[in-house]
């Protein structure tokens, strides 16, 4: 079976992006001397993504190329009838069935890249095998957190840290 990874980088008080869905505040933290924080490591072990439609439109809303073009990607979204594009198809059955049926189909690993939504309806579903989250040494106030509205607690287990020289603490999980 495949693995679900949330892979995701969060502010000192677990927001993902400030309010208005924009993640431009981590363009002022310093890239690590030792590296990209084990990005491309972490990217060649994946074959597709899985997103929500706000993280989607925020993404392409940049005006850069499609981040992931040669993993399949696939965009959660409650609107019907979407014409999926060159790299994205759209999803609006239960994202609860579809990801436990992506995960016994052939391949690598699920990249879960949000939002905080999703986050929330796939840890509550227990469809989230590991979690890498990166902590930055900013606090935004306000915006948009890691897991949004969960109904439940869930426990995790710590299974990995290190510190960066810039202040960047990353953090492995597995839920319990």
């Amino acid at each position: 079976m495949r693995k679900t990874i949330l892979y995701i980088a969060i502010s000192l008080d677990g927001k993902i992006a400030k309010a208005d869905g924009s993640v431009d505040w981590l363009e002022a933290i310093p890239v690590p001397a030792d590296g990209d924080y084990g990005y491309a490591a972490f990217y060649k072990s994946i074959d597709t993504t899985i997103q929500g439609n706000t993280t989607y439109q925020q993404i392409i809303s940049w005006g850069v190329d499609f981040p992931y073009p040669e993993k399949k990607n696939y965009v959660i979204t409650r609107k019907q009838g979407l014409a999926n594009t060159e790299h994205v198809e759209f999803i609006s059955t239960d994202p609860v069935t579809f990801l436990r049926e992506l995960k016994t189909s052939a391949g690598k690993d699920i990249w879960i890249v949000g939002g905080g939504k999703l986050n929330a309806t796939f840890l509550e579903a227990k469809l989230i095998d590991e979690i890498q989250v990166f902590i930055m040494p900013v606090v935004l106030t306000e915006g948009i957190d890691m897991f949004a509205a969960l109904s439940q607690e869930t426990s995790l287990s710590l299974v990995a840290s290190k510190t960066y020289e810039n202040g960047v603490v990353a953090l492995t999980y597995y839920p319990i």
